[in-house]
C-alpha cells in the first residue's frame, strides 16, 4: 500500500473533504518522525478502527528547550515513509515549521497550567504547551474522529485528554500499551542516540519498574521506600544519571502519599546524552494495568 505525502494545510484539507464527503472515518496519529514499531502499533490500531489514517511528521520546535536536541533530532522522510505505508498509513502530512507556526511567532499557545509542571515538566518548563499547542493544530487541520497515542508518553496523552474536554473538541482520544524490544526497552526515537553499551544500560530502565513490581507482590506500599529502592537499583549503574522516579496518581499527576489504589511509576534517565522515559501501570498488588482503564477516550460527538 502506498501512502500519499501532502505538505501544506490547504493540500490536506482539501483531501480529507474528499474523505469525509464518502461517509469515511478518519483517525491521527501524530508523531515527531523517525517512526519505529511504537508508531507502527498505533498506525495499525488505528488502521483497525478507521477507514482512513492520517500520520503527522512534523519536528515541532516549540516543545524543545534552548539545550534540547531540536537541531539534531533524528530526520529520515524515506523511512518514514516506507514504516507508515507498512503500517497501512493513508496520508503523511509533512509540514514545514513556516506552515505550522505561519507567523513565526509562538505568542498564542495553550497553556496547559500546573499538569505541564510535573514529572517531565519540571525540568523542562514550557514543554507541554508547545505539545499541546502543535495537537491542537493538526487536530483542527484533519478533523478526525480519534486521535492516537502511546503509553511511554504518558503525561502527554493526560495533557492532550484535558485539552480535548476543555476546547469540546469532537474528537476521540486512544492509548495504547507501550511497545518494547525483546530486552524490554521501551521503543523511542531517541534510542538510536545509544551506543552499543548506553544500549545494554538502557534496560534497567524496564528492570527497574519488574523491581518495582516484586516489591508490591512481597507486600511493600510505601512509596518512599519503593522510589527510593528504584533509585538506588538505577544508580548502581554508573552510566545512568536518575532524573526522577516517581509514584504518582493516574489522573492527577501528583504523587501518592500511601499506595491504596492504582498508580503511576514514571521515571526520566539520563545515559550519555540520551534522554530517556518510561513508565508502567501497578495495581496496589503489582499488578501491570492498561493504560485503556485510565483514559475516558474523550468523544464529545
Amino acid at each position: 500500500m502506498s501512502v500519499v505525502l501532502l505538505s501544506t494545510v490547504s493540500e490536506v484539507r482539501n483531501r480529507l473533504q474528499q474523505v469525509h464527503a464518502q461517509g469515511a472515518s478518519i483517525a491521527l496519529v501524530p508523531t515527531m518522525g523517525a517512526l519505529h514499531g511504537g508508531h507502527q502499533a498505533l498506525i495499525r490500531h488505528a488502521a483497525m478502527e478507521n477507514d482512513f489514517v492520517v500520520v503527522s511528521d512534523f519536528v515541532n520546535p516549540t516543545q524543545f528547550g534552548p539545550n534540547e536536541d531540536f537541531a539534531r533530532y533524528p530526520r529520515d522522510l524515506q523511512h518514514d515513509q516506507q514504516r507508515a505505508a507498512e503500517a497501512g498509513a493513508h496520508l503523511l502530512f509533512l509540514p514545514s515549521v513556516e506552515e505550522i507556526y505561519p507567523t513565526l511567532s509562538t505568542t498564542f499557545q495553550v497553556d496547559v497550567g500546573r499538569l505541564g509542571t510535573l514529572l517531565c515538566g519540571a525540568s523542562r518548563p514550557g514543554h507541554f504547551n508547545g505539545v499541546a499547542t502543535v495537537v491542537l493544530k493538526l487536530l483542527e487541520i484533519v478533523q478526525p474522529e480519534r486521535v492516537y497515542f502511546g503509553q511511554k508518553d504518558f503525561q502527554q496523552a493526560r495533557i492532550i485528554e484535558q485539552m480535548i474536554a476543555a476546547f469540546f473538541l469532537p474528537v476521540q482520544m486512544v492509548v495504547c500499551p507501550t511497545v518494547r524490544e525483546v530486552d524490554g526497552l521501551a521503543l523511542s526515537s531517541r534510542n538510536r542516540y545509544l551506543n552499543g553499551e548506553e544500549r545494554v544500560a538502557a534496560t534497567a530502565l524496564y528492570r527497574s519498574l519488574l523491581q518495582l513490581q516484586s516489591l508490591l507482590i512481597a507486600g511493600e506500599r510505601d512509596p518512599r521506600q519503593l522510589s527510593r529502592h528504584i533509585e538506588t537499583f538505577l544508580g548502581e549503574d554508573e552510566r545512568l544519571r536518575v532524573e526522577y522516579v516517581a509514584l504518582v496518581d493516574p489522573f492527577t499527576l501528583e504523587e501518592v502519599q500511601q499506595i491504596t489504589a492504582p498508580f503511576l511509576c514514571a521515571m526520566a534517565v539520563h545515559i550519555g546524552n540520551t534522554r530517556l522515559i518510561d513508565n508502567m501501570l501497578f495495581s496496589p498488588h503489582g499488578e501491570i494495568l492498561p493504560p485503556d482503564r485510565f483514559f475516558q477516550g474523550t468523544d464529545l460527538q
